[in-house]
């Protein structure tokens, strides 16, 4: 089974007992979406049932990762393209959400983008440049985070170009 950004993050949360509504609460997503992936990982194996409890005519289903079923998230998802299309996805559904509730309010949302074009002499220099640009972020992310702040998230993404015709 690929695992998916999602996905990683709701094994990530499962580690403790949790709902399909608290997950979705906690990842700001719609309850259905985080269900259908949550079963997803049941169906693997990878998630399982904790307890079921009766709330308000319905029943809540609390699960948590499966212990000794750890996930090796390796440096190969970060060169998947199944991934990187993923991440430009909910990317593009959340910066069209909070434009649509920005322009509702008359505002404008604050965004930035970052772009080069790299010309890689040989293929283990992809890795190489995907390391020392992570590393990159992490200590520039550590000089201007801060927990009164509003969150941005920063996405870095990287394809085969079209060659100079």
């Amino acid at each position: 089974m690929e695992l998916s950004p999602l996905r990683l993050s709701l094994l990530e949360l499962l580690k403790s007992p949790a709902s399909a509504t608290q997950l979705a609460a906690a990842l700001d997503l719609p309850r259905q979406r985080v269900n259908y992936h949550v079963r997803a990982l049941e169906q693997a194996g990878l998630v399982e049932l904790v307890e079921e409890r009766q709330r308000r005519g319905c029943v809540e289903r609390v699960l948590r990762a499966t212990p000794g079923r750890e996930i090796a998230t390796d440096v190969q998802d970060q060169f998947a393209a199944t991934h990187l299309v993923s991440v430009a996805e909910d990317t593009a559904r959340e910066v069209e959400r909070m434009s649509g509730a920005a322009a509702d309010a008359g505002k404008r949302l604050l965004t930035f983008t970052v772009e080069a074009t790299i010309r890689f002499g040989a293929p283990g220099d992809v890795h190489e440049f995907t390391s020392d640009l992570a590393e990159a972020v992490r200590q520039i992310a550590l000089k201007y985070d801060t927990d009164a702040g509003r969150p941005y998230r920063v996405v870095a993404m990287g394809h085969p170009g079209v060659a100079d015709e």
